[in-house]
């Protein structure tokens, strides 16, 4: 048993909101703290959990509820862009055989399960609070909260996100950089048919899918090389998601059809970073997106944010001694698995970009995905 330690976790997203449940399952005190006042739980339409994901959420104690709220799937299709089914083939259950391949599920659905963990766990929450950190030695971090309290902590977490200033603010100078695709979201009823995800390569978008998210819900995407937001019009987002959608057949003019709202669009450009040499400073440590993010190409940002968690808790709670040592074997052990799966994901739509024909990505996604059955 090791001792009882005091936690700040800085942002309370998906790697946030785990390492705290773990962490207090080991009975560490946990303070999270979280920018936005609805705590996310309102924000995106549709997220793909692949197996390795689902490991850590049972981990967590919340895949029945995962289960019970999302849209389990073991197959992917790839349709030509008048919906032709060009080849289906069976997913790697990376998270093993009891688990399906992939649950597709509502986004905010998912933030609210971690946020009933969170708050059954005991840990204290205060919303639409930041840090800064004040100083730190080689036993704790003193923070001032945007409240005006101070504390001091054993360790202070970072799971603030891509644009982290938790990272900035120890001097990691990183940053997270366009890759030269965006992509368009949307959340709409389920046709009768979806029972899987379903990618089209090609057509006016380099990417058209959509994934079933639930009994009577999906949500659709298409990729396109990144255009300057500025000079898109928030109130044309329905509008520039259905012209590019409205191309494809199959499923996609009943999808496109609900495609009518444009606050219910999202348009985001895919963004790289993986932050080399350590993921600390001090007793300052990054997880999920503060640390890596990669494109949405093999949908695993969220995986890897969740293992980042439990590995991090593993190695925490295993251990008395939390110094720089502990910290660069965290860092060591993710980097190998980490890197990877931003190189192939970044790899993968640097092939479309450039218009590469005969680029291997089924070779690409089956290596990864064999990779990440392994235990991280």
């Amino acid at each position: 048993m090791t001792k009882t330690r005091t936690v700040l976790v800085v942002g309370g997203g998906s790697a946030g909101n785990a390492v705290t449940i773990l962490l207090r399952r080991a009975g560490h005190t946990v303070d999270v703290i979280e920018a936005k006042d609805d705590w996310n739980a309102t924000a995106g339409s549709g997220i793909t959990l692949q197996g390795n994901a689902l490991r850590v959420l049972r981990e967590l104690g919340v895949w029945k509820q995962v289960e019970a709220s999302g849209f389990g799937f073991d197959s992917i299709g790839i349709t030509a862009p008048d919906g032709t089914v060009l080849h289906a083939r069976d997913d790697l259950r990376t998270g093993g055989d009891e688990l399906p391949a992939t649950v597709g599920m509502r986004r905010p659905r998912l933030q609210q399960i971690l946020i009933e963990a969170v708050r059954a766990s005991g840990a204290t929450v205060r919303l639409g609070t930041t840090a800064e950190i004040l100083d730190q030695d080689a036993d704790g971090v003193r923070v001032r909260l945007s409240d005006g309290s101070e504390g001091r902590y054993d360790l202070v977490i970072a799971a603030d996100g891509l644009g982290s200033a938790t990272r900035a603010a120890v001097g990691i100078t990183t940053r997270p950089e366009p890759t030269g695709m965006a992509i368009w979201r949307v959340a709409a009823p389920r046709p009768a048919g979806v029972i899987r995800a379903d990618l089209t390569y090609g057509g006016p978008a380099y990417i058209a899918g959509y994934c079933p998210t639930g009994e009577s819900t999906l949500y659709a995407f298409v990729a396109e090389a990144n255009r300057d937001r500025a000079a898109i019009p928030p109130e044309s987002y329905a509008d520039e998601m259905r012209r590019l959608a409205s191309a494809y057949g199959g499923f996609w003019p009943e999808i496109t059809g609900h495609i009518t709202d444009p606050a219910q669009v999202n348009y985001t450009w895919f963004d790289r970073m993986l932050v080399e040499g350590s993921w600390h400073r001090g007793r300052v440590v990054l997880v999920g997106d503060a640390a890596h993010c990669c494109p949405p190409t093999l949908a695993q940002g969220a995986a890897l944010s969740l293992e980042d968690a439990w590995v991090l808790a593993q190695m925490l709670t295993g251990s008395d001694t939390w110094d720089d040592a502990l910290f660069q074997a965290y860092h060591e052990r993710r980097i190998a698995r980490v890197r990877p799966v931003v190189e192939a994901s970044v790899q993968i739509g640097r092939w479309q970009l450039d218009g590469v024909r005969d680029a291997d990505v089924p070779g690409v996604m089956a290596r990864i995905m064999t990779m990440l059955r392994e235990l991280p």
